[in-house]
């Protein structure tokens, strides 16, 4: 396959979880890909299990001179200019607004807003001066609407997307793209940590196709993204949430089928 023949890319958080989905659906469409993280061990693992057309660097998304040394680092890996940015690395902490230590609040807003920020102010110069780029910015569907216990992450995630809209106006002229993809609840790493297996069971309940999402499900829209096909796509939103969005609060889950109408 060769929907990204030519396409160089950078992804954050692409050790495990969408991000490492995400890599090998590049790799698998003929991309050359560098995965970025903090997590050395399942970078480097998967960096190896791609093979030559694939590298890991360690990177602190929230750190200004590492983005720097990154993006030096990948092209020179990669022999040509990055042409596509996946800020796809964020953490997820829950707390009601009263009571959320700010230290968990300023972690959200340096990995998941930092972060993404810094990493559009890296690639940017190279992308307009070569007048092309594409890059994805993930949000959340919590970046559509609110949810009790993460108003931070929501904030970030709300933040992230509108961002993107405004610097897809400021690079569309030099051949730039900027999107944002928000994901429903996705079985990963992250969201295992705070609930386990019980939690996407619950989750299931709530969503209309009666399932959380995998790393798999999202990773065939960063393809398309990221390739030529959308090429006259920019400052959009896109959703993968199995239907979450297309209700309200009134929708019962599973436990509600029968209900009275």
């Amino acid at each position: 396959m060769s929907r990204l023949k030519d396409k160089h890319a950078i992804i954050t958080g692409g050790a495990q979880g969408q991000g490492a989905a995400i890599a090998r659906a590049f790799v698998a469409e003929g991309a050359r890909v560098v995965i970025a993280d903090v997590a050395d061990d399942a970078g480097s693992a998967l960096a190896d299990e791609l093979g030559d057309v694939a590298s890991f660097s360690h990177h602190d998304v929230s750190d200004p001179a590492s983005w720097d040394r990154l993006v030096t680092e990948a092209e020179e890996r990669l022999g040509a200019p990055v042409n596509v940015l996946v800020n796809n690395a964020g953490v997820l902490r829950f707390g009601e607004v009263d009571t959320m230590p700010l230290d968990d609040f300023d972690l959200l807003i340096n990995v998941n807003l930092r972060g993404c920020f810094l990493g559009m102010r890296a690639v940017a110069p190279s992308m307009k001066q070569n007048r092309q780029g594409s890059i994805i910015n993930c949000s959340s569907v919590e970046g559509l609407a609110g949810m009790a216990s993460l108003t931070a992450y929501t904030g970030t995630k709300f933040a992230i997307r509108g961002m993107s809209k405004a610097a897809a106006v400021e690079l569309g002229a030099h051949g730039v793209r900027v999107n944002s993809v928000h994901p429903g609840m996705i079985d990963t790493p992250m969201t295992q940590a705070h609930g386990g297996d019980a939690a996407m069971q619950w989750g299931a309940t709530r969503v209309p196709l009666e399932r959380v999402g995998t790393p798999e499900d999202i990773a065939p829209l960063y393809v398309y993204l990221a390739g030529d096909e959308s090429g006259y796509t920019t400052g959009s939103e896109f959703v993968v949430d199995g239907g979450v969005t297309a209700t309200h609060a009134f929708y019962p889950g599973n436990s509600g089928r029968g209900a009275a109408r």
